[in-house]
């Protein structure tokens, strides 16, 4: 009987790389696949009746109310033009150091993916305005378009980050599942601060490591130096000031214990129209934008964890658990065995599916049996969150590729993109080892 829920993910990712909408591949597949699963006595149909308060569940969930905050926050950071000016002062206190700008485009990347969270704007930003400068100073193709998409996709694992948001939810369910099937009783949970806590060195190490090779792989490059004007301190001090308290104040908030993610999404929400009145940027259009994109985005994600809530349903109602289980009875060696494997299942993931279909459909099935194999929660799902960032860089269907894509210069081959990302890439599986093997790093 183990076939008949492996035959439901076989039709689900079929659908998916067909190119039909997640949410109603997720759903309207597996509704099918029940239907005539039924029709034989596999799936029990009153299993639906649970529905409606699996959705209500999703609808009322406290937690994810911070996705649309922090939306919210980062497009309205996007739109204000905030970045395009931290980019040019930050070049500008760099002009004349070697490798000068690449190390600029680090730095500011960080503090929007700090401050915004979300990964397309940032790649976008980043790639209009830092990538034409960065082929006019005389850096390779290659290492300049690898360098701006992985710089966009940090966004993914520093906080505040709507991956780690998503992540955070479902490991939550996934430890009290896991609990639950382990027969304990007074259950523990597991916060998306804390995942946010836990996050804030392993992304502060990419960022050092990123900044090395900058400069290491530059470190013969002769510049051309066309940016002469030396920024003030002043300017640099009033245009990045703003930003750092804002990243403070979310951060800061979570960390000392003073407000929930979701509180801290509020904050951060005004937070970031005072910043854009400060810069004398907001107006009736930016809110309108603004509160457009944020409904699109939010949309979006929950109605791919409603079809995602749907699935997983009806794969449990054919013998998932069942399926699940005996994969793992199967793999040799032991729990770390178990983690190579459940790791190197989601890294081969992210090659043809986005994070968020991996997070809902995926780590909701692998999580549980790790959880009860004595993994902490947020150390496994900090080791998630990094494995799923590279879904966004990993050809073909990386995302922050196709965004890179979108607004590069034709002169820039699609395959210059693919081979350029390839050192960020093991920068980041290299930091996935070191948490691995330094679980300290998040705990």
């Amino acid at each position: 009987m183990e076939i008949i829920p492996l035959l439901l993910i076989i039709f689900v990712c079929s659908s998916l790389l067909a190119g039909y909408p997640v949410a109603f591949t997720l759903a309207g597949v597996s509704i099918i696949f029940a239907l005539i699963c039924s029709i034989f006595g596999i799936f029990d149909l009153n299993l639906f009746k649970n529905l409606p308060i699996r959705i209500f569940g999703i609808m009322n969930n406290q937690t994810l109310l911070a996705v649309p905050l922090f939306v919210f926050m980062g497009v309205v950071l996007e739109k204000s033009g905030i970045a395009a000016k931290m980019l040019q002062d930050m070049a500008k206190a760099f002009a004349g150091v070697k490798s000068g700008l690449g190390i600029s485009i680090v730095i500011v990347g960080a503090l929007l993916a700090a401050s915004t969270g979300i990964v397309g704007a940032t790649v976008v930003t980043m790639g209009l305005m830092s990538l034409p400068a960065l082929l006019k100073e005389g850096y390779d193709k290659k290492f300049s378009a690898g360098l701006v998409a992985a710089t966009g996709t940090l966004g993914q694992i520093i906080p505040p980050s709507i991956a780690l948001v998503l992540l955070g939810d479902v490991m939550s369910n996934a430890y009290q599942r896991a609990q639950n099937n382990m027969g304990v009783f007074s259950v523990k949970s597991v916060s998306v601060g804390d995942l946010f806590i836990g996050a804030l060195l392993p992304g502060l190490i990419i960022c050092l490591l990123i900044l090395a090779y900058t400069i290491f792989k530059n470190r013969n490059l002769e510049q051309l130096n066309l940016i002469k004007e030396k920024a003030s301190i002043l300017s640099l001090f009033n245009t990045l000031l703003p930003p750092i308290l804002l990243i403070f104040m979310v951060l800061g908030s979570i960390v000392f214990g003073i407000a929930t993610p979701t509180e801290a999404a509020g904050v951060g929400a005004f937070g970031s129209l005072m910043i854009a009145a400060y810069f004398k940027k907001l107006n009736i259009g930016l809110l309108l934008e603004a509160s457009k994109k944020t409904a699109l985005v939010t949309t979006m994600v929950f109605t791919i964890l409603i079809g995602a809530s749907i699935f997983s349903l009806i794969f449990r109602g054919v013998g998932g658990d069942e399926l699940i289980n005996l994969i793992f009875d199967l793999i040799p060696g032991g729990k770390y065995s178990a983690l190579l494997f459940v790791m190197l299942m989601i890294f081969l993931l992210g090659f043809i599916l986005d994070f968020i279909e991996i997070c809902y459909v995926f780590v909701p099935l692998i999580a549980p049996p790790l959880l009860m194999m004595g993994f902490d929660p947020v150390w496994l799902g900090i080791l998630l969150a990094i494995n799923l960032q590279t879904s966004f860089l990993t050809p073909p269907f990386g995302f922050s590729l196709f965004y890179l894509r979108g607004v590069a210069d034709s002169s820039i081959k699609t395959s210059e993109i693919y081979r350029g990302v390839l050192p960020f890439i093991g920068i980041q599986l290299f930091v996935l080892l070191l948490v691995v093997i330094f679980p300290l790093l998040v705990l």
